[in-house]
């Protein structure tokens, strides 16, 4: 994607108590599920031309819509308002097998860009679901990653919003209970929501494998050591993607003064910098790096040009493309069939 034009000079230096630096948190940005989902909508362009449809946004992310949109995509809620034998992307969050039947009975020429750790709980939610489970799922009701993984098992999954949803649920059979989450929530908040339902449920069964993804508490994790130093921290990150939103909180609860999340560089306001000596910067998992770039650009207009990267984990997890995407038009394989932009991102 080209680099962001930046405006600079709108954020004024002026002195504060203390030496001004910014911490940057590491890992952020692009993980490999968004890396992929991405690369999927590009390849289908190249492959089958414009338009190609991506029922919802392919990642939450705007500047990453509004591009693949400038290349020729088409985003639209439900498969419906697709012409039929057109090619439809499903996003990284997944759908439920009604969504992939309809496209079907549209004869849509489906592309499922479903994040792989997605498909796991997916996967989860069929096997438990099969063997008569119900299963509480933690995560936000009308999330698209939620109502895909509860659609794989409509008449078995009960949606858990939050810790104190627990006391007001209610299950067929306590002895057969099972819990599984989102993929992009908080970690702790996660945690303290399945504490209190094995206190309400003493035989509830954990998932076989953790379903919070690596990119999600790998991103947490980053935050709360850049948080304990600094008094701001600015999230990249668009409104409706919740692991940007969850950073936000996170950073509040481990030591910053003050958190903000932003889509681009021109909304940081001045005032959030008055007498801010430490800045710490992230990015959510579906956040390409140019942004944060042209937020380090802002900084420094403003003094802040000493930049610490602040690394706690090394990521370099790549997933495949879909099969239909592997190979270039001309039938060879392409490079980028293991993804191509995810090892980049930390740099």
């Amino acid at each position: 994607m080209p680099r962001v034009p930046g405006v600079r000079g709108r954020l004024k230096d002026i002195p504060v108590p203390g030496h001004k630096r910014v911490l940057l948190a590491a890992p952020r940005g692009y993980c490999a599920g968004v890396d992929r989902a991405v690369i999927a909508v590009e390849k289908a362009l190249e492959h089958y031309g414009s338009p190609v449809y991506v029922r919802k946004q392919i990642v939450h992310n705007i500047h990453v819509v509004t591009q693949l949109e400038q290349q020729g995509a088409i985003f639209v809620d439900q498969v419906d308002e697709v012409p039929e034998g057109a090619h439809i992307v499903f996003s990284a969050h997944g759908v439920s097998p009604a969504v992939v039947n309809a496209a079907a009975d549209r004869g849509l020429h489906a592309i499922d860009a479903t994040c792989p750790l997605v498909t796991k709980v997916h996967r989860e939610a069929v096997r438990f679901a099969r063997d008569d489970f119900e299963i509480l799922l933690i995560g936000h009701e009308g999330h698209e990653e939620v109502e895909g993984t509860a659609g794989e098992a409509p008449d078995h999954v009960t949606v858990v919003n939050s810790p104190d949803d627990v006391a007001n649920i209610e299950v067929r059979d306590p002895d057969k209970v099972v819990w599984l989450s989102q993929t992009t929530l908080s970690v702790d908040e996660t945690m303290e929501t399945v504490r209190r339902l094995r206190e309400r449920f003493p035989k509830l069964q954990d998932p076989p494998s953790d379903d919070i993804c690596y990119a999600t508490q790998n991103r947490q994790v980053a935050i709360k050591k850049v948080a304990q130093d600094a008094e701001l921290v600015i999230v990249v990150g668009s409104a409706n993607s919740s692991n940007s939103v969850r950073l936000v909180e996170v950073a509040l609860e481990y030591g910053a003064k003050a958190a903000y999340r932003v889509d681009y560089a021109s909304e940081v306001k001045q005032e959030w910098l008055d007498g801010v000596a430490t800045v710490g910067v992230t990015s959510g998992a579906s956040v390409p790096e140019e942004l944060v770039q042209e937020l380090l650009d802002a900084l420094a207009d403003a003094g802040y040009g000493e930049v610490a990267e602040v690394k706690t984990a090394e990521e370099d997890l790549m997933f495949s493309l879909p099969k239909e995407l592997r190979r270039d038009l001309a039938g060879n394989r392409d490079a980028r069939a293991l993804g191509g932009r995810a090892r980049t991102a930390q740099a």
